[in-house]
């Protein structure tokens, strides 16, 4: 919701299913979610040892489509889209002028020139209006969100819960779309995940979402909130939009250089500034800092500090990892202060709490 709470919160198709549930719902990114159901330790349990399930309804759906749609898109994202298959898909970003994140997403090559592009929530009006902006003549861009109802399935018996449903078809490969005909409606499965488990995100018609939540439930996946996602992918260090990335740094700064091909025909808006900074060198990195004791939850916000007591930043994510039990947080540091093993202060509520600069990610299955 804005600042200035003019903006109505919107809902999924799956909400008056999440309070059915027992879903506690708060505002996230201008959207009703629910943030858990029993609690976020249970619903991360879950998803890193058997099955857990997301609405992810609130995030956008594009499809472009016309000759020469992926030559298009390659000028506006930082991966090289002319890498992909039919069938497959990849992670990517879209920068502004000045190499600073817009957003990141996923997007996936369906057809030989239709391509479907999966955005963040907050994102979906003004990544539309980017694209727009410089969509030539000859490609269409549609904004379908309203249309689908979406779901991530995630946890090491994701399969499990797919093949419960559709004995007679296949999973995709990994970052792999299939789309089929069911019962009246077009499906898609996409191969990917946002919390380091196998798993798979499943999107229905918005009027079907509901029942197809449902049948998910029924071959065992927990119903998990916005909570557990954010622990789950902060264990791994998949970065959140807004949060860990903003237009004012660069996928470099974030460490995401590998999504970057500055190297690929026609480039794409951001690159200069990305091989400079690639020239020059980088002034700060996203780093992963971990407790070296015990202390409250770390929180995005809280004031990063130099053993000699020099103010270096703020982190801008935090958690009590339910894996680990212990306290994990990113943060942007000056390089100097970035190397593995330095030691820093967290400024939580008045107290001090050391953490360490660790490498990513946090969490590695056993």
């Amino acid at each position: 919701m804005s600042d200035s709470m003019t903006e109505m919160i919107q809902e999924t198709p799956l909400a008056a299913l999440h309070v059915e549930l027992g879903g506690k719902m708060v505002p996230f990114a201008g959207w009703n979610m629910p943030v858990q159901y029993t609690s976020i330790m249970d619903e991360h349990a879950a998803v890193r040892e058997k099955v857990g399930i997301f609405d992810i309804s609130h995030m956008g759906q594009f499809f472009l489509t016309g000759e020469g749609a992926e030559t298009w898109l390659n000028t506006m994202l930082t991966n090289d889209v002319a890498k992909l298959d039919i069938g497959e898909g990849q992670y990517t970003l879209m920068l502004n002028e000045s190499g600073g994140v817009i957003d990141d997403l996923i997007i996936y090559r369906q057809q030989e020139a239709r391509i479907l592009l999966v955005v963040n929530a907050s994102m979906i009006d003004a990544d539309y209006a980017w694209l727009k902006q410089h969509l030539p003549e000859g490609l269409t861009l549609t904004n379908e969100s309203d249309v689908w109802a979406g779901m991530a399935v995630q946890g090491p018996s994701a399969p499990a819960a797919f093949a419960g449903l559709f004995p007679d078809r296949e999973l995709p490969a990994r970052n792999g779309i299939s789309m089929w005909s069911c019962e009246g409606e077009t499906l898609c499965v996409c191969r990917t995940g946002y919390t380091g488990e196998d798993g798979f995100e499943f999107f229905s018609s918005a009027e079907t979402g509901e029942a197809w939540f449902k049948r998910f439930i029924d071959v065992g996946a927990k119903p998990c909130g916005l909570g557990a996602r954010d622990s789950l992918r902060l264990e791994v260090c998949y970065p959140l939009n807004g949060s860990d990335l903003s237009p004012t740094r660069t996928p470099l700064q974030a460490g995401l250089g590998f999504f970057c091909s500055l190297d690929k025909a026609g480039g794409f808006i951001g690159r200069d500034v990305l091989a400079q900074q690639k020239e020059e060198g980088l002034v700060e990195r996203l780093v992963a800092l971990k407790y070296t004791g015990r202390g409250a939850p770390p929180r995005a916000h809280y004031e990063v500090f130099s053993k000699e007591g020099e103010r270096l930043s703020e982190l801008t994510s935090g958690v009590l990892s339910p894996s680990m039990r212990e306290g994990v947080a990113l943060a942007y540091l000056p390089v100097s202060y970035a190397k593995l093993g330095t030691l820093v202060d967290i400024d939580v509520r008045g107290r001090r709490c050391e953490a360490k600069v660790v490498k990513k990610p946090f969490y590695k299955k056993p």
